[in-house]
């Protein structure tokens, strides 16, 4: 097992001083804000992504997750990476089907979820970008999203005295300049893994895993109907698949427009089921605001096309019983814990 902890003491003397003046609110869960670290899980695969070249530090970390939720990475200082990425709704966009980025302007998908990200092996719907420490030049750059220049940010960034100490503070001296941003920004990123589902503790016989018979039941139907695209432990195979959708306005071509092969046409990468009370609406244009919508499209809406995943030619039949087991499976997926960690809340 790869285990990487940091454990800084001032962290701790600060945190206790906080904790004496202001009990927390019990209700943001478990406090792991002493601890930065990055931990391969019981079971799961080494990650793609492991820090080489990138030491994963407090400093580091605290440095990147003031970087995501910094608007200033936007041209009009209106739009951070934790506008579209919100802590609350496990790093989706709630309740908005399309990213919203500067002017109120629209993007052409839905913003996916962050969340243990080390083991991606591309990023985007599309896949159109393949490390980590890289992704976020998409967005800032991208018109309709933060519309930014990524020297532009940089010069922002240094005219900010905090800063500079806190480069210092990662790097070993003031120097600020897009790689250590993007180096950050992997940092805090790269940390958030999302493994303490019901489901994780079940199969770990951890306490707080118990199934009952209905969830039970619905693992069996999800291993038989959704694990070939969406594998364990982190519920997807981060292939790009068309799953039948109905093109739309928008008429995505998906991976082909990163490929330009007839044969990638529609075709997206498939999400994770993990954390999906938290991160609705659904698919790539977040035409779906329930997973009951999400069932029924698999039932009767699976569009016939050429690059149609072949596991999708018949659809998913479920019975009535099969369709709520497998629903209150997927709700094992959910991961509380992670969504209230407060490591990766914004500070204010």
């Amino acid at each position: 097992m790869k285990r990487i902890i940091i454990a800084g003491c001032s962290l701790f003397f600060i945190t206790a001083t906080a904790l004496t003046a202001c009990k927390p609110d019990p209700s943001l869960g478990p406090d792991h804000s002493g601890d930065i670290g990055f931990e391969v899980p019981k079971g799961w695969p080494a990650p793609v992504y492991n820090f080489q070249g990138n030491t994963l530090t407090k400093e580091g970390f605290e440095l990147g997750k003031k970087i995501f939720f910094d608007q200033r990475l936007s041209r009009d200082n209106s739009t951070a990476c934790g506008s579209c990425h919100q802590p609350f709704a496990a790093f989706a966009h709630l309740d908005h089907d399309l990213s919203h980025g500067i002017n109120n302007q629209l993007g052409n998908r839905n913003s996916p979820p962050i969340f243990n990200m080390n083991w991606h092996t591309s990023f985007f719907w599309d896949g159109g970008v393949n490390h980590l420490e890289v992704q976020p030049i998409g967005p800032i750059q991208n018109p309709v999203e933060m519309g930014e220049q990524l020297e532009h940010v940089v010069a922002k960034l240094a005219a900010d005295a905090e800063y500079k100490t806190m480069f210092k503070a990662a790097f070993g001296d003031e120097t600020i300049n897009s790689q250590r941003m993007l180096k950050a920004l992997a940092q805090f990123m790269g940390s958030m893994v999302s493994s303490n589902s019901k489901f994780d503790k079940y199969r770990r016989g951890e306490a707080g895993g118990a199934m009952n018979e209905s969830e039970l039941n619905g693992l069996a139907v999800y291993q038989d109907k959704c694990a070939g695209c969406h594998k364990e432990p982190l519920f997807s195979d981060f292939e790009f698949r068309n799953n039948g959708l109905e093109p739309n306005a928008l008429n995505d071509s998906g991976r082909a427009r990163i490929t330009h092969l007839p044969g990638d046409m529609r075709k997206f990468k498939t999400p994770s089921l993990r954390n999906l009370k938290y991160t609705p609406p659904y698919m790539h244009d977040g035409r779906f605001t329930t997973l009951e919508q999400v069932l029924d499209h698999y039932a009767s809406g699976v569009k016939q096309s050429p690059t149609l995943d072949p596991m999708l030619q018949n659809g998913i039949q479920l019975t009535t019983q099969q369709r709520t087991d497998l629903l209150a499976f997927l709700n094992t997926l959910n991961d509380e814990e992670f969504v209230k960690d407060k490591r990766f809340q914004e500070l204010k």
